[in-house]
């Protein structure tokens, strides 16, 4: 059943919640009079306290405590309160800006250096996914010699990702072999005409090429390019698609209460070390059309036992319109959700931005 909170109560927990965010304390009444109008007394923040309790948004860990917020408090607030930080947001970008240049480094690179800002900046553990292969295009292809019978197919994706394979070429009579001259050229133009019909498209699409679109002075590459398209889109999927780069496990240690408990450090990293497909299942998510873009879930609305006492924040970047990889937090629930929200989408948006310019 929805909650329905009046004006006070909403301002009651928010300033709970920002209260408990910031000492890791239990909230009485009292410590909340100074964020309200001389005129509200600490009957009527108890009071509202005291329905907060009931509703289920607050509860005392002890009889003599003040209040926590609940899951369900944390909820509230994300949906209906928070508003997500402006200042934290440029501050992130500006940082990008000066020490991820996108320009002259590879794409992977970029993710790393996004990673460990994001991680320094919040205190959480940052994990970023690397673009999913199954959904990058082709950004350049090139047939070079190796031999006389043998050719090296070499495919580099929109992410920077390089893949190769060395194509043996079959059998033919003396009398009609290739000089090797001759087949630079050969290869050099198929090249080029390949990579001006296939420039922008996936790896599986590609490999679906057949003779009309390849034209028959290629015809005798037809198969064996085919053949090797469709081993370097699998290898690419099976090698890369679950690769999560993951920061901040130090930053969480030194800056986080929460995480004050070894064993507890120890099966998070556990489980993000080797459950990747399934932590990529949860924050590689599209946003909902017309719905918020930044996906949070809080403590046990994370389906994995290890995150139940966590948050995570996640959205995703995109190539063009495309989704292809993530930027996930994760942190104890007594977050900043105010900044946490504004630095996965900043840096969503960054990578975004430079995956689409290095195109």
């Amino acid at each position: 059943m929805a909650i329905t909170l009046n004006l006070r109560q909403q301002q009651v927990l928010g300033a709970t919640i920002r209260h408990y965010i910031a000492t890791a304390k239990p909230v009485g009444s009292e410590a909340l009079l100074e964020d309200f109008n001389p005129r509200v007394s600490s009957a009527t923040i108890r009071n509202a306290m005291g329905y907060l309790e009931k509703a289920g948004l607050l509860y005392q860990p002890h009889i003599s405590a003040g209040r926590v917020p609940s899951d369900s408090g944390y909820r509230i607030y994300v949906d209906q309160l928070v508003i997500p930080s402006e200042a934290i947001a440029r501050q992130i970008d500006q940082m990008l800006s000066a020490q991820v240049n996108w320009e002259d480094r590879s794409f992977e690179t970029v993710l790393r250096g996004a990673a460990q800002i994001l991680s320094t900046l919040s205190g959480y553990i940052t994990l970023v996914t690397m673009p999913q292969t199954n959904t990058a295009s082709m950004r350049h292809l090139q047939l070079v010699q190796i031999d006389p019978g043998r050719v090296m197919l070499i495919v580099v994706l929109d992410s920077y990702e390089t893949q190769s394979m060395l194509i043996d070429l079959p059998p033919v009579p003396d009398d009609e072999v290739t000089p090797a001259e001759q087949l630079d050229r050969e290869l050099q133009i198929l090249s080029n005409f390949l990579n001006d019909r296939l420039k922008g498209r996936s790896l599986s699409e590609i490999a679906r090429l057949d003779q009309q679109e390849l034209g028959q002075e290629f015809e005798r590459y037809l198969n064996l390019l085919r053949k090797s398209l469709i081993d370097l889109s699998q290898r690419s999927q099976t090698s890369f698609s679950t690769q999560i780069l993951i920061n901040g496990v130090a930053e969480v240690l030194r800056r986080q209460p929460e995480f004050a408990e070894i064993q507890q450090v120890q099966t998070i990293m556990q489980l993000l070390e080797s459950e990747q497909d399934q932590i990529l299942s949860l924050i590689f998510e599209a946003a909902e059309p017309g719905g918020k873009r930044v996906t949070v879930r809080i403590g046990a609305e994370n389906p994995l036992e290890p995150f139940r006492t966590c948050t995570l924040v996640s959205a995703t970047y995109q190539r063009g319109s495309v989704p292809v990889g993530s930027v996930g937090m994760l942190g104890p629930t007594r977050m900043m959700y105010e900044n946490a929200i504004a630095l996965v989408e900043a840096t969503a948006d960054y990578l975004s931005e430079a995956l689409s310019q290095s195109i």
